[in-house]
């Protein structure tokens, strides 16, 4: 049973009148009696919870910062009225704007209310409890329950870096051949014949192809397709390193999702592995239109682990997914300390079979600290951030003289990064 404060005002006024026409320890109980027999006869009267039934409409998935609506219905099976407040309870990473409403149903009435959520972190998002409180007739008192009624807000990335996609695709197109400009050159694939014209590498001409038809031709060459692009999250301790507003693993999220959609348009196979002790998610041979829905869905709940990344066990599921020759994009951190005794070692292994592109989040404070001279604290912060961008150089240039491309860039500029390189790689017929 609950009370509510009118029980409190009606109280005061019986100690009132106690006090003015009967005060003595009878008047005290029978004042006493009155009220408490009130808040009871109240309570029965409520309108039972145990008869109402609940379900839920709406929303199931939505993306990191926008704002989807799930409808609650009520319905009263019971033969009472059922008045009073409801709470709908969500975690606080669902941002619901408001979870309290008035309720009030009649017997064999249903009610929706719309719940508004607009949540802050990627992940599902489930529901608690539906919290009811019903109130007699006179508002003395009533009764409380709760019912569980399952529903889950599946949040997912935002995909920022979608706005680079155009551009590269426009790129993309001059590769393949779908605008003026044709691509001739070692590691290529054949694409068709033409004649010869004034400007022509010597080395394209095809000399079989020349003498039937008794004029010089050359072939032209398109980019390379149907390669084995495996795009690698490192989630380990390093991912969870906040740069700006957000963890380094989201901007490594949106980098591979602009490149495994970039990817999937150029005909390679895309595949998707995120890992630090052991797998956290994977997308293995999705058809082309699925590389998007797949990876955004396989990365909604993919969070990073304050764990040390086992590299060689990293480097064994690379080699396991990626048995011949691959394009293998590991997003990851290139900080001396962790680098230099982690994924230096194996690198080597794996630029002996693959071609191996290392991605990493750079913070641009660093940038920022670098150049500031205003006071000794700052010269002190300046040294600092040198040392540190310093120790990123190096360990870059190791990684590349092991074979592997490293792009090194802020949150915002890294998916394009990304993407640019893995163009160059493909322009250069090297995947």
């Amino acid at each position: 049973m609950v009370l509510s404060g009118t029980v409190a005002l009606l109280a005061a006024l019986a100690a009132v009148a106690v006090g003015v026409v009967a005060p003595t320890a009878a008047g005290v109980l029978v004042a006493t009696g009155v009220v408490l027999a009130l808040a009871v006869v109240d309570a029965l009267l409520a309108g039972s919870i145990r008869t109402l039934r609940f379900t839920r409409a709406g929303a199931t998935t939505t993306r990191l910062g926008e704002t989807v609506t799930v409808t609650l219905t009520v319905q009263n099976r019971g033969r009472r009225r059922v008045r009073g407040r409801l709470r709908d309870a969500w975690p606080p990473s669902a941002g619901v704007t408001r979870d309290r409403f008035a309720l009030d149903v009649s017997p064999g009435e249903r009610r929706s209310i719309e719940v508004e959520l607009r949540p802050s972190r990627r992940g599902d998002r489930p529901a608690h409890r539906v919290s009811v409180r019903s109130m007699g007739p006179l508002g003395l008192a009533g009764r409380m329950g709760s019912h569980v009624v399952p529903w889950t807000v599946r949040v997912l990335p935002p995909f920022h870096a979608r706005r680079h996609l155009p551009a590269r695709l426009a790129r993309l197109r001059e590769f393949d051949g779908r605008s003026a400009v044709q691509i001739r050159g070692a590691g290529t694939e054949f694409d068709s014949l033409r004649e010869y014209v004034i400007g022509d590498d010597t080395r394209s001409i095809d000399w079989r192809a020349t003498a039937r038809r008794g004029d010089v031709v050359v072939r032209t060459w398109r980019p390379e397709r149907d390669r084995h692009v495996l795009i690698v999250l490192d989630t380990g301790r390093t991912s969870a390193g906040r740069v700006g507003d957000a963890p380094r693993l989201d901007a490594a999220i949106d980098a591979a999702l602009l490149l495994g959609t970039l990817a999937a348009r150029a005909g390679d196979r895309v595949e998707l592995l995120a890992y630090d002790r052991r797998v956290r998610a994977t997308v293995e041979r999705p058809a082309a239109t699925e590389v998007l829905p797949r990876m955004v869905n396989a990365l909604a709940g993919v969070e990073p682990e304050l764990l040390e990344t086992d590299h060689r066990g990293l480097a064994a599921e690379i080699r396991a997914r990626a048995g011949r020759h691959a394009l293998v994009v590991l997003v990851t951190g290139i900080d001396s300390g962790t680098v230099e005794h982690g994924l230096l070692p194996v690198v080597g292994s794996l630029t002996g079979r693959h071609t191996v592109l290392i991605a990493s989040v750079a913070d641009p404070r660093l940038a920022e600290m670098a150049s500031a001279r205003g006071d000794a604290v700052a010269v002190y912060a300046a040294a600092a951030a040198e040392f540190d961008q310093q120790g990123r150089h190096e360990v870059a240039e190791l990684l590349r003289r092991s074979g592997a491309h490293v792009v090194d860039a802020p949150p915002a500029d890294l998916p394009p990064a990304v993407a640019d390189a893995y163009l160059d790689l493909k322009a250069a017929g090297r995947l």
